[in-house]
């Protein structure tokens, strides 16, 4: 008589399946448009390695609730109902230092752009992104890059380059260091940093490393902002 062994795969599988759920990135939506965020929703919840946790219709619903959900990642939206989505990520900012903020917006003009990212922004797209590249976007924001369009990027650029009065701390920088500050401003990650200037990836860590300790900064969003505020 043979005795019947139980088949591990189903325990494994589910395994697994709870295993792909705890590494997801998890990404709560800010935006006032209820057909938008809904949308937005089903995209990301479709996409693989990332999972929705909340979406607010308001700046006030989410500070109220959003800590306890522990995003990752949050898509925000400039203008809402009474808060702007400006002062929402200020606030969020302060509340969960460590989230990765990324602007999902109609505004493309340079004072939304530049006061977004002062206010502590990780990176800034159009709602024309096409959703393979929102996805993407998600994903690059939170391995630390600063995703933004390409018109974004361009204008970002262009006020690093008329910038005529740059603060003793930029002029302290070697020509090397200011053209990997450049592509960081730019939204580079480090990868493409060292295609584009043929270096290798410890080369960039370590102009990335004298960039923070002559600005006095401990990340590339502080880089940024430090930058904009020239």
């Amino acid at each position: 008589m043979q005795v019947a062994r139980p088949d591990p795969s189903g325990k494994i599988a589910g395994m697994e399946a709870v295993l792909e759920e705890q590494m997801a990135i998890r990404v709560a939506f800010v935006e006032d448009d209820q057909e938008l965020r809904d949308s937005v929703a089903k995209l990301v919840g479709r996409a693989s390695g990332l999972k929705v946790v909340a979406s607010y219709a308001s700046a006030e619903a989410a500070l109220a609730d959003i800590a306890a959900q522990e995003p990752d990642v949050v898509l925000m939206d400039i203008n809402l109902p009474k808060m702007d989505g400006v002062e929402c990520v200020r606030r969020l900012k302060a509340l969960l230092p460590k989230v990765q903020v990324l602007m999902l917006t109609m505004y493309e003009d340079n004072e939304r752009l530049f006061n977004s990212i002062l206010a502590g922004a990780d990176g800034y797209l159009l709602k024309r992104t096409v959703p393979g590249q929102l996805v993407e976007a998600i994903r690059e924001v939170k391995a630390g890059g600063s995703p933004m369009t390409p018109q974004i990027a361009r204008r970002v650029f262009q006020h690093f380059r008329q910038e005529s009065t740059p603060r003793p701390e930029i002029e302290n920088l070697t020509p090397r260091e200011k053209e990997v500050l450049e592509h960081l401003v730019r939204g580079n990650q480090f990868k493409q940093i060292a295609d584009a200037l043929d270096i290798s990836l410890d080369g960039v860590r370590f102009h990335v490393r004298k960039i923070y300790e002559k600005l006095h900064v401990h990340s590339r969003g502080d880089a940024v902002v430090k930058f904009l505020q020239r």
